[in-house]
């Protein structure tokens, strides 16, 4: 079909659909979404949560006692299996929500053309017969019957499996055309890569080519890490050590001590029980899940979770500046026209404001020049300014939004100007020709081209420029200094220039604007810096992060952010003509010292990615033009920007910024560093619980003693205590230090020298505790099942105390806040406690732990190991404190 018979086939025309067509559509063809994706059922998801090592272990080890008689353990046991499994199954469902969540908060919008203007709508709410507007680094939303062209170019590789974009066309094709030679058609999932157009939307959600196919969009990956899967292969490891110390115990009791083979079995089951940190791959998944529902809270949504363990490492931040440390609000401050510079007042895109000229205010009617460059500015444009509920706002580029602000400030209605003379054609704004063109026809036969751009390009395609006497030959020189003195403040510098054409001249082409341009002045726009982003960079250089700033802008005006935001050398800045001249040798020696990159390429800014991390620095990038993608996957940390960002920006990076704002890039490596210290604190915690459960046991067979605890207790202390008590962990907040540290190494391991110490220490306290109250008791004549209980007490006491000096790895807890905790920490230490008293006075527990009640006496004398294994790892912490001071920092990093 040729475009009108398109958009008859539609029912529509080209300038869209009224708001009612819209809803009457949208109940007759529904959503522009594909179907869901296909997900496990509940009981598979249930099922799943028995796929663990651990946990197989435990099911083998309930088999074998029940064969043998011992119906109470097996019951336990399975109950424990039982609740790990259904804690895993609403967590994974919970995450499962999360997702869907993530992938709400990232799907794409669309710009149509709706009740006769261009407005933004999320894609969701498309339907056949809107007219959309497409230009490059979008995704194209539905399947569309292209309208208008202009160097369009669309990347079809997930339909036709093309890895070169494919130049798209108006005109016709045969009705057999395959798929990959259907030029007139763009189809939904593919991306723009180069130029603009617009085209009908003729099919939406699952009958387009897409959903045809069952394909899915580009998705957030499944919640999976380096840290789980090495933890998995921990646990196989920990679980084969395990099963094989299991085996030497066995055989040691019967044929050394002579025991029997199915008291030795239950021995050996109490062994591998305690030995087994059963609530360990609970505990990663939440603290990581609380992780990123922080990131989220904070307007930085995790794409791909390894990213929450990469950003505590992170070294060096490469940032744009517009938008993202500025506040994105472009506001037109200075115009130079023929020998004047004059001022322009107000905030923002509110289009109320006076002009100054030398300190005073004048009529801009009285001020011919200065009215054809602001006029030029309002035609040249592809912006909308717009009043919504009381706000100015701007659908399109900001620059361009503060280009129609000032026109409106000089009395100018910038939509009666483009109907009194209409645009003809247009050459897009594109990176590589850093400017845009558009042919103007009035109503009188006359006929106009305006160019807008960076002025070192438009310098060089006029020949004259504009003055109150007439066009006279153009004075580089002066306009070049007048391009640096605007820079110097700070300001983002843009020219304008105009040529007239002949009334035929219906197709702008790049030879019309090469040359014989009239510059008609340079505009002087700002963009102030964020506060809260001055405050986040001075927040990264404490914590050993580099913040390096890289932009498009003027040389002078990086330099002018940069000393506003106290980067640490905003005195130097290299610009992309630099880095051109230098070879990947000389660019890794210049980039870790220079801050300031300007008049750069998303080219640069990968050879920038590419060079520091040659040097080992570990680099988080953000980034939001198509271009961009290259160095948003190259970074350690690719960071995209949300609301301005395209869509190819987002699928290529880690993490989306919902406000595009720095400071939340520095929140996220605070909640990056402090996820991972959570981590830490939940395996230094369990790891020596366990470490002192299976000691006590293996030296009560290697003495020849009874179990101090049975397995059944064992389950008890692993499955509620230890995990309660450790899943407070994930909710600790950020140490005091955890942003005035260096950067963790990435390669550093978990079990670093630092923490297998203090394994090894708290496991042979908690050894000496539960063995050494065992050995009390029965000497002093208890009976086994009150010293059991005893030992039990013990176990959960030590581990209460353990809670509160674990959660601060680096500073004393002897403080107000670190005696009583956060509200996790002392909810969990309250519900353990009252499970504890239950444990050892309920009689239906009795019955199946076999504990026993406990007098005051013993139960002061058991609180009171508590306090001094508190005391003993406060004082560790002190010596180690006053070692690290004398040995200065260099050495804390290493000890840590």
């Amino acid at each position: 079909m040729t475009p009108r018979e398109a958009l008859a086939a539609v029912e529509t025309d080209e300038h869209g659909l009224s708001t009612r067509d819209v809803d009457h559509r949208l109940q007759r063809f529904g959503h522009n979404r594909l179907p869901p994706p296909k997900t496990r059922g509940p009981l598979a998801r249930f099922l799943s949560q028995f796929n663990n090592l651990l946990i197989q272990v435990l099911i083998g080890a309930s088999i074998v006692t029940a064969l043998l008689g011992h119906w109470v353990d097996t019951y336990v046991i399975l109950l424990v299996v039982l609740v790990n499994a259904i804690i895993g199954f609403i967590q994974e469902g919970k995450a499962e929500k999360a997702l869907e969540a993530i992938r709400h908060m990232l799907s794409p919008n669309a710009m149509v053309l709706r009740d006769d203007r261009r407005i933004s709508v999320p894609a969701e709410d498309l339907v056949p017969g809107d007219v959309v507007l497409l230009e490059a680094g979008d995704k194209v939303p539905a399947d569309l019957r292209l309208l208008q062209v202009k160097n369009l170019q669309v990347q079809e590789a997930a339909l036709t499996g093309e890895s070169v974009p494919v130049q798209k066309q108006v005109d016709a094709v045969a009705s057999d055309a395959p798929l990959g030679d259907r030029f007139a058609m763009a189809y939904s999932g593919t991306l723009v890569t180069a130029g603009r157009g617009s085209g009908v939307v003729v099919e939406t959600g699952g009958h387009t080519q897409l959903g045809k196919i069952s394909a899915l969009l580009a998705d957030v990956q499944q919640i999976t890490t380096p840290l789980l899967h090495a933890m998995n292969i921990f646990a196989r490891w920990l679980t084969m050590a395990i099963l094989g110390l299991g085996v030497l115990v066995f055989t040691f009791g019967i044929w050394v001590r002579g025991v029997g083979a199915a008291e030795m079995f239950m021995a050996a089951v109490a062994l591998s029980v305690a030995a087994i940190p059963e609530g360990l791959p609970t505990i990663l998944t939440v603290t990581l899940a609380i992780g990123v529902q922080r990131m989220a809270s904070r307007n930085a949504i995790i794409r791909r979770l390894p990213a929450v363990e990469t950003l505590g490492s992170v070294s060096i931040v490469c940032s744009d500046k517009t938008g993202t440390l500025t506040r994105n609000e472009m506001t037109v401050r200075a115009i130079a026209a023929d020998a004047h510079i004059y001022e322009v007042g107000g905030v923002g895109y509110d289009p109320h404001g006076d002009f100054m000229l030398d300190g005073h205010e004048i009529a801009v009617e009285d001020e011919p020049l200065l009215m054809q460059a602001v006029h030029a500015m309002a035609l040249c444009n592809d912006a909308v300014l717009r009043e919504q509920e009381g706000q100015w706002i701007v659908d399109g580029d900001p620059m361009e939004g503060a280009l129609l602000t000032a026109a409106t400030k000089a009395g100018l209605d910038p939509v009666l100007e483009a109907k009194r003379i209409p645009r003809v054609d247009v050459i897009p704004f594109e990176a590589e020709h850093r400017f845009m063109a558009t042919l103007h026809h009035d109503h009188e036969g006359h006929a106009f081209i305006y160019v807008k751009g960076a002025p070192e390009r438009l310098l060089e395609m006029c020949s004259r420029e504009r003055t109150r006497d007439g066009d006279r030959p153009l004075d580089k020189t002066k306009w070049l200094e007048r391009v640096r003195a605007l820079a110097s403040r700070g300001q983002r510098v843009l020219a304008v220039a105009m040529r007239d054409t002949r009334v035929e001249h219906r197709e702008l082409n790049f030879g019309d604007v090469e040359d014989e341009l009239v510059l008609l002045g340079l505009f002087g726009l700002i963009d102030p810096p964020r506060e809260e982003a001055i405050a986040a960079v001075n927040e990264c250089q404490q914590a050993g992060i580099r913040v390096k700033m890289i932009t498009g802008d003027h040389a002078e005006t990086a330099k002018a952010i940069a000393r506003q935001i106290h980067l640490r050398n905003h005195a130097e800045v290299m610009t992309g003509k630099d880095l051109d001249g230098l070879d990947d040798t000389g660019l890794r020696r210049v980039a870790a010292d220079v801050d300031v990159f300007a008049r750069t390429t998303p080219e640069h800014k990968l050879r920038l990615v590419k060079a520091l991390q040659a040097d080992g620095y570990v680099v988080a990038m953000t980034g939001d033009g198509v271009n961009d993608a290259p160095a948003l996957k190259q970074a350690d940390v690719g960071v995209a920007m949300g609301r301005k960002g395209t869509e190819t920006a987002k699928e290529a990076s880690e993490m989306v910024l919902a406000d595009d704002n720095f400071a939340s890039i520095a929140a996220a490596v605070r909640e990056g560093r402090t996820v991972y210290d959570n981590l830490k604190k939940a395996i230094m915690f369990l790891l020596p619980i366990n470490g002192g459960e299976s000691g006590s046991i293996i030296a009560a067979i290697l003495m020849g003693y009874t179990l101090p605890i049975t397995p059944v207790q064992v389950l008890w202390v692993n499955m509620v205590s230890s995990v309660g008590l450790a899943m407070a962990l994930a909710f600790e907040p950020a140490e005091r230090d955890v942003m005035s540290r260096p950067p963790r190494p990435p390669r550093e391991p978990i079990l670093s020298p630092f923490l297998l110490w203090r394994i090894l220490l708290v496991s042979v306290l908690f050894l000496a505790g539960i063995f050494g109250v065992y050995l009390w008791a029965t000497s002093a004549g208890y009976s086994i099942d009150e010293a059991r209980t005893y030992a039990v007490n013990t176990l959960v006491v030590m581990e209460v105390f353990y809670l509160f000096s674990v959660r601060s790895l680096r500073t004393r807890s002897l403080t107000l806040t670190g005696l009583f905790g956060t509200r996790a920490i002392m909810v969990a230490a309250l519900v353990v406690t009252a499970l504890q008293v239950m444990f050892t006075y309920a009689p239906f527990m009795q019955h199946f732990f076999g504990s026993r009640p406990m007098g005051i006496v013993e139960g002061t004398f058991i609180l009171l190991i508590g306090v001094a294994l508190f005391a003993i790892l406060e004082l560790e912490k002190l010596l180690r404190m006053a070692l690290e001071r004398r040995r200065g920092p260099a050495s804390r990093r290493e000890d840590l």
